[in-house]
Formats: C-alpha cells, structure tokens, sequence
C-alpha cells in the first residue's frame, strides 16, 4: 500500500509523546518548582491528572516501562500510602475552583494493586479534586482482572479502559513472557461491557521476537471479532543494551526492517477495511469513538499516553516517574520509589527532571504535533527556511509531501514516515544520534 523507501527510515527516532522529548530532560536544579508550577495554573482552569502505579504481578520480557514485580505486600501498601499522600499534597495547592475533566491510571499495571487499594485512591482524589464529572480511564493487565475488579471499575465512575493485548499468537506470548488466552481478553471485555466501561482500547504490536506477518494477521482478525473502540497498534522497540529484560527472549527470529513495513502497512489496512478509523500513525478508532470524533475535527493532540483527545495543557503525574505538563515545562517526578516515598513523607513534591519550553520549542512542537495528529503543518514563520527545504527534499521528490507558500501537506502515503518527518523540525535531533526506537 505505501512506497518503501528504506534510506528515509534508517535513522531512530522519537515517539514524540513529548516536546522536547525526555532526552532533553536535566535535573531541575532548584526547589519547589512543581509545587510553584502547580500553584501558577489560573482558577477556573480545566486540568488533567495521571496517577502512576509502577507495579505488575508478572514482567513480561518486551516491556520497556518502569515497572517491578508487585510480590511484597508491605512495599507495595507503603507505595500506596505515599501516593495518597502526594494526593493531599497536590489538591492543597489547588483551589476549588479548579476542575479535572480527565484522571488516567496507568503503569505498570494498576489492578496489580488490590481493589481496595483503588477504591482508597478514587475516595482521595474525590476529597482533594473537584472530579465530579471527571472521565477516568485505566491500564489493565488482562491476566489479573477478574469480576471484583470490574464490579470496582463500574462503581468509581470509569470511563475508558486499555488491555495489554499485544499478540494472540500463543507461540510468541510464550516467547515474550505473557501468556494471556483468547478467552480471558473475551472475558475481561464482557466484564468491563457489563460494568458500564464504554470505551476500550487494545493495545498491539508487531515486529516481535518470533512474530510472522501471519501472526500479526491472525490476531488482528482475532482484535476485529472483539471489536474494541480504540487499537494502539506499535511497532516493538528492541532496545536490549538499556532494557536487560529484553536479553531474556529468543530473538533469533526478528523482523527486519522491510518485514516491519510490511507488518505496518498489513495492520493498517486491515484495520481501516474493518472500519477503524487511522488516527496519526498508530492509533486506530470506530468513527463513534470520541477519539475518532476529535481526530475528525482537527482537535487530536500528543502526550505521554500517546494520541489524546484531552485539550488541557495542564496535566498533573503522581507516582514515582510521573511526567507533568505546563504550558511553559514538563516536569517528571523522581524515578526511584524509595527516594519519591522518602520526599512525600516530608510533605514535598518530588520532580527531579524536567525541561523549561522556550518560545522557541513551543513553535517546534506546534508544527511536530501538526505533523503526527493532521498531516500538515505551516512552517513559513520558522528560521532557516532553506535548510528546512533541503531536508525535505527527498520527501517531496518522492511524493510523501507537497510544500506551497510555507505550508507542508503530507500525502497518505507519507503514514509510515510521519515520524521522520516530524524529527527534521526538531534541533535537538540535528546532531543527537539518541537511543531512540526504529522509525517503522
């Protein structure tokens, strides 16, 4: 379906889930600087939370998120404590004026907490936001969900709600340390349906250790029979020098970079032709998803979670490792538990990395977000023009883009390219080789 052109997809690159990305981070450097952040929002605005549970009950071999084994009952209790406490901490800064339309629990695995544990979470959060009308969606392991836990989800009000899926291909779970049936994502589904969850997302990937295009194709039928609202279908990032976890897999059979092409392309098509709407260059959506309706209106948008409909430039991470976003800095909590629980203790907030956005970066980010949520972008009023013409030249001859009067149109067939074409807006990445995954 699209042109393979393998020299445009050589050079790692960015997911973009920020701007500037997490490479950019530096240590803060002074303090109280999320408490001052926080304290700055204006009354009256709508702002968004993210609260991080960096615990599962099994550590699938691919993962590349921070998370450890939730085996130890009283580390995991003081884990819980400390993040009702930040809390408090956060809501006190806040005025009653403020209101959250967004709360997203993510990880990890939340539900590898109990689901009184939960409960105890929603209850704060209730008693230090203003959250009434707030839409919560939460990360679940499949493999540990179970009627308990839906019956808790429907009773806190959640909205929205995304399985690790990744494969239905037996052989590969195996391979990749998750071993989940066809009958216990069917299962959990006919729960979360049964308990008023109205939205769910799937997310997949292909090019891992062992997968074939069949594999991939296969469980894309499989996805379609089940037929979530939303699907994040991700090329795996294999990253074996930064993620040990990744050393454990068989990974004698890997795709090549063609063969992930393929897989791209396969899973795209297949999706569309079974009436997924595309959404940037891996997300999916039905037409009636409030995902699909946003992206229809030009109103999609990047963060850490990937494509949101969620416009607030405030969002608001507990949790060791959670990432805060200001209109002028993003702002990540510290990333060792002990040392996040130890500050929280003491009443303080924790971020210890983060980046200052200059007017500069704003104006990179503008065009970076264009390009992966509409296609297009207008880059008339950037410094070195010429530059920017010459390094867009290979796309444009190549039909991927078409350039009139300081404005770039990405054609469809640009899709798998969305990614680098982002990156020659970004000067960081100008001279930066970075540890970044594969652009396909």
């Amino acid at each position: 379906m699209w042109p393979y052109h393998p020299d445009l997809l050589r050079r790692p690159v960015p997911r973009y889930t920020s701007y500037p990305t997490a490479a950019e981070f530096r240590p803060v450097g002074e303090d109280h600087v999320l408490e001052n952040a926080v304290a700055a929002i204006p009354e009256g605005a709508e702002i968004s939370l993210y609260l991080h549970i960096p615990y599962c009950n099994t550590i699938c071999h691919y993962c590349a998120c921070n998370t450890g084994r939730a085996n130890r009952q009283k580390r995991l209790q003081a884990y819980i404590d400390a993040l009702l406490a930040e809390i408090r901490i956060m809501g006190e800064l806040l005025t009653s004026k403020h209101v959250v339309k967004r709360i997203a629990f993510g990880g990890g695995s939340p539900n590898a907490i109990s689901t009184q544990e939960f409960a105890h979470l929603i209850a704060a959060l209730k008693d230090s936001f203003h959250v009434d009308r707030a839409e919560i969606s939460v990360e679940l392991d499949p493999r540990d969900f179970d009627g308990e836990w839906a019956a808790m989800l429907g009773q806190s009000g959640v909205t929205h709600a995304s399985m690790g899926v990744q494969t239905f291909s037996a052989e590969v779970q195996q391979v990749i340390g998750r071993v989940q049936p066809y009958e216990t994502i069917a299962s959990a589904m006919s729960q979360l349906r049964a308990h008023g969850v109205q939205s769910i997302n799937f997310d997949m990937m292909y090019g891992l250790p062992g997968q074939t295009g069949q594999d991939l194709s296969d469980s894309l039928d499989k996805t379609i029979e089940l037929r979530p609202e939303r699907i994040a279908l991700f090329g795996y990032a294999h990253l074996p020098q930064r993620i040990a976890r990744q050393r454990r897999m068989d990974t004698s059979i890997m795709a090549n970079q063609l063969q992930r092409f393929a897989m791209s392309s396969l899973g795209y098509q297949t999706l569309v032709r079974a009436g997924y709407e595309a959404i940037g260059f891996d997300h999916f959506a039905l037409p009636d998803d409030p995902m699909a309706v946003a992206a229809r209106a030009g109103e999609v948008s990047r963060n850490f979670q990937g494509y949101t409909h969620d416009p607030s430039p405030w969002l608001l991470g507990m949790g060791a490792t959670a990432i805060s976003l200001f209109p002028d800095r993003i702002l990540q909590n510290e990333k060792n538990v002990g040392a996040w629980r130890n500050a929280v203790s003491t009443g303080r907030l924790t971020a210890s990395l983060g980046v200052h956005r200059t007017s500069r970066d704003e104006a990179h980010r503008q065009i970076i977000e264009d390009i992966l949520c509409r296609g297009e972008a207008e880059i008339g009023g950037l410094d070195g023009a010429e530059t920017y013409a010459e390094r867009l030249a290979s796309f444009e001859q190549r039909g991927l883009i078409e350039r009139d009067d300081g404005h770039i149109t990405c054609t469809d067939s640009a899709t798998p390219y969305l990614r680098t074409i982002a990156a020659i807006f970004d000067p960081y990445r100008h001279n930066s080789k970075g540890g970044f995954s594969s652009a396909i």
